[in-house]
């Protein structure tokens, strides 16, 4: 047994000794004042022995209680507890040895006397099995007095003395191997008690360094992301800009492998994104009555190209059923799923439907693909973790399809199973509640966002490339813009400037001010509840919580122009409102 644990075993045995409260010696002191008694009364034990006897009797029993009361006051450390142990040892001796030297005036008188002598102090060990039994040394001491009874018994000469001392020495080996056993039986329970106890400790502390390693990564990627956010971010209104201008045929070539190499960062980014939104806490689920296969048709018209372009089979199989769930979010658990079935198989086919399981829906999606081993199946949904893609060719995904599959699935209380062989391919099913669908109905994206009027923008971020870029893009669509660094310079411009249309402002300014902060300021300066629009790189979950907590459309960098576009263009109709009175 190691020493620590040894250790706390052994203090946990001497606890239990003192644990009584004194009961027991108590006890002892009250029975064996009444035997004294008795057998004075029966004069088989003069008054004098009697006194004397009980007098050490008393003396022993005041010190042991002395002892425990000590004990209890001192609170004694683990290492402590052989000096307790040791006092403890010593109390008992004393009253074996108090015991010990009054068996022969105990023992004076008719045999049946001795007879009730000798039982009470049998069933006295007995009954101290379940205290003293805790630590062997103690339990020992307190069968000391039958000894001396033995030796006495024999002295006496006479066949049934004899016979009697002969049974209890008969005895003495089964009480000591009682003693053994329950003392063993403490000590395992003991052992496996504070091994159990450190093993939940040892578990509570790597919890708290994955907890802590978690919060590391997602500082790092909310850090790295922001820094890597901006100049993409630019970029992407540069392209925007330029695209309103007449070039060449071959200028606008490069412009679009421009702009597909910043959806690529786009892409990254926006699942990083997902993440930390979903860490965060913030995606909110609509639960409605959503048709099975208009879904998952649209995903794989979407994918077939793809899988064409591989010579993989993407077949849908017809279904009326219907599921209760999220449609936008439900979308996205079956979009990446098919679309690692089709990315990872590279021949055969993916097999894509639904089918009843009770009162639920299980969507399968079904591949013939290189399988995943068992001893895999549960790493595959952690962030950015791929099987077969050493080398992270981009073309292969991030990684992070699963993960967020994972976290979504939980979101809508979905169950979510996995199967699959190596070399004979991989099954998901996704289980949603069965419900009836009254009418089908496709939801109509085809509007447009033609801006209504041009509009005077004020534009807030402290990155001189992002200023200028958003100056350009937007005064491509016909807007006047001020463009600034922060709060200070925004309320200085708007002095010698009417009030704005709209603001765009960045979330994370630099010193300690925010865009919510900078928004509530120019609103409080101008009297006008200007609409306005948050712009992040920002990955943090706290930040995401924050700004979305603002109550303005966030929009999230490397924004795509097209996108900057709906929104600027949903918000300027919107005339601006006087601040509410105060009252």
């Amino acid at each position: 047994m190691p020493g620590r644990l040894r250790d706390l075993v052994r203090a946990e045995q001497v606890r239990l000794l003192y644990a009584d409260g004194g009961v027991s010696v108590m006890t002892t002191l009250v029975i064996s004042a009444a035997l004294a008694c008795l057998l004075v009364w029966q004069k088989s034990m003069s008054p004098i022995a009697a006194v004397v006897w009980m007098g050490f009797l008393a003396a022993q029993t005041l010190l042991r209680l002395g002892i425990r009361d000590a004990y209890h006051k001192a609170g004694p450390e683990v290492s402590d507890w052989k000096r307790w142990a040791n006092l403890f040892v010593a109390g008992t001796a004393a009253g074996g040895v108090v015991w010990g030297l009054g068996l022969p005036w105990l023992l004076g008188g008719r045999f049946e006397l001795q007879a009730l002598v000798l039982a009470m102090l049998i069933s006295g060990t007995y009954g101290i099995i379940g205290s003293a039994g805790a630590y062997l040394p103690a339990f020992y001491t307190f069968i000391l007095p039958i000894i001396p009874a033995v030796g006495w018994l024999l002295f006496q000469g006479d066949p049934l003395h004899i016979i009697v001392a002969g049974v209890i020495v008969l005895w003495l080996p089964s009480v000591a191997v009682i003693g053994q056993r329950y003392n063993a039986s403490l000590v395992e329970a003991l052992e496996l008690r504070f091994e159990n106890a450190a093993l939940a400790d040892d578990l509570r502390a790597q919890k708290l360094v994955a907890d802590q390693n978690s919060q590391a990564k997602s500082r790092f990627l909310a850090s790295a992301s922001h820094d890597l956010r901006q100049p993409v971010h630019a970029l992407g209104m540069f392209v925007g800009a330029l695209r309103s201008h007449r070039l060449p045929a071959r200028s606008v070539s490069l412009i679009d492998q421009i702009d597909g190499s910043i959806g690529a960062l786009d892409s990254l980014f926006t699942s990083l994104l997902d993440i930390s939104k979903l860490d965060a806490g913030v995606v909110e689920h609509q639960v409605a009555a959503v048709a099975v296969e208009p879904l998952l048709a649209r995903i794989c018209r979407d994918l077939e190209g793809e899988a064409a372009a591989k010579g993989v089979a993407l077949r849908l199989c017809r279904t009326r059923l219907a599921v209760r769930s999220d449609p936008v979010l439900l979308e996205r658990v079956m979009r990446n799923l098919i679309g690692n079935a089709v990315r990872y198989t590279e021949t055969g086919e993916v097999l894509v439907g639904a089918r009843r399981r009770g009162g639920k829906v299980s969507l399968e999606v079904l591949d013939t693909g290189p399988g995943i081993p068992v001893d895999q199946q549960e790493a595959i949904f952690e962030e950015f973790y791929q099987l077969a893609n050493p080398d992270r060719d981009r073309s292969k995904g991030l990684g992070l399809g699963l993960p967020i599959v994972r976290r979504l699935t939980a979101i809508l209380s979905h169950r979510l199973e996995l199967s699959s062989e190596p070399g004979r391919g991989t099954a998901f099913r996704v289980f949603a509640p069965r419900t009836v669908l009254p009418r089908l109905m496709e939801p109509d994206f085809s509007g447009g966002y033609a801006d209504s009027r041009a509009a005077l923008i004020l534009a807030i971020d402290d990155e001189q490339a992002i200023r200028v870029a958003m100056t350009e893009l937007l005064k491509s669509w016909g807007h006047r813009v001020i463009a600034v660094g922060g709060g200070d310079e925004a309320i200085t411009a708007l002095a010698h400037a009417p009030t704005p249309d709209l603001i765009i402002c960045d979330y994370r300014l630099r010193g300690r001010e925010n865009g919510l902060e900078v928004i509530r300021r120019l609103r409080a300066a101008m009297g006008s509840m200007v609409p306005a629009i948050l712009v992040t790189g920002d990955t943090a979950p706290e930040n995401i919580r924050q700004a979305l907590a603002g109550g303005h459309p966030l929009l999230h960098k490397p924004l795509s122009h097209a996108r900057l576009r709906a929104a600027v263009s949903s918000l300027i109709r919107r005339p601006a409102e006087p601040l509410p009175a105060a009252e």
